[in-house]
């Protein structure tokens, strides 16, 4: 079965994603996703009380599999976030808003496969881009296996050609 790379938002499309999307829970959501690499249903799930500000991290109480696992806290996650957790929409609600902001930001046009779970791959994407070991991704991510996390190398190939360049 044909495997598809991920498609990622930059951090440029993130920042129109945000502008276009106007209710302040689904803002939210869509930083825990980008910021934190949260799937749908962990973000949907997410309980204040499993935010720490003060230690910048967030605790991910039974996600898939039933792993509990800890994620670092998006830069601007603000404490009034708070307020909104748990969110008070569902994760068919979260997926429309989601469509409905990537078309009002004109991103389907340029990237016609985006869908909430983007949110996840742009995490994981921009951390390989920094260097991230990718084993730590892995652990972020709550991978089981390393051949998950691996597909991220695949749809970064920016140090792969590099060495290519640097030797031919």
């Amino acid at each position: 079965m044909p495997r598809k790379l991920p498609t990622a938002l930059t951090i440029d499309e993130f920042t129109k994603l945000i502008k276009n999307t106007y209710k302040p829970h689904h803002k939210v959501a869509f930083l825990l996703g980008f910021g934190s690499g949260l799937r749908i249903s962990e973000v949907t799930n997410l309980q204040p009380n499993n935010v720490s500000i003060s230690d910048k991290k967030i605790m991910v109480r039974e996600g898939k599999g039933s792993k509990d696992r800890v994620v670092p806290l998006p830069k601007g996650f603000k404490e009034s976030h708070l307020k909104l957790l748990p969110l008070k929409c569902g994760v068919r609600s979260l997926q429309r808003a989601f469509k409905s902001a990537c078309e009002r930001a004109k991103l389907l046009e340029v990237k016609p496969n985006l869908h909430f779970h983007s949110l996840r791959h742009s995490f994981a994407t921009r951390m390989m881009e920094q260097g991230v070991p990718l084993s730590h991704i892995q652990i972020l991510l709550g991978h089981s296996n390393i051949s998950t996390t691996s597909v991220y190398l695949v749809a970064n190939p920016k140090d792969a050609l590099k060495s290519y360049e640097d030797l031919f």
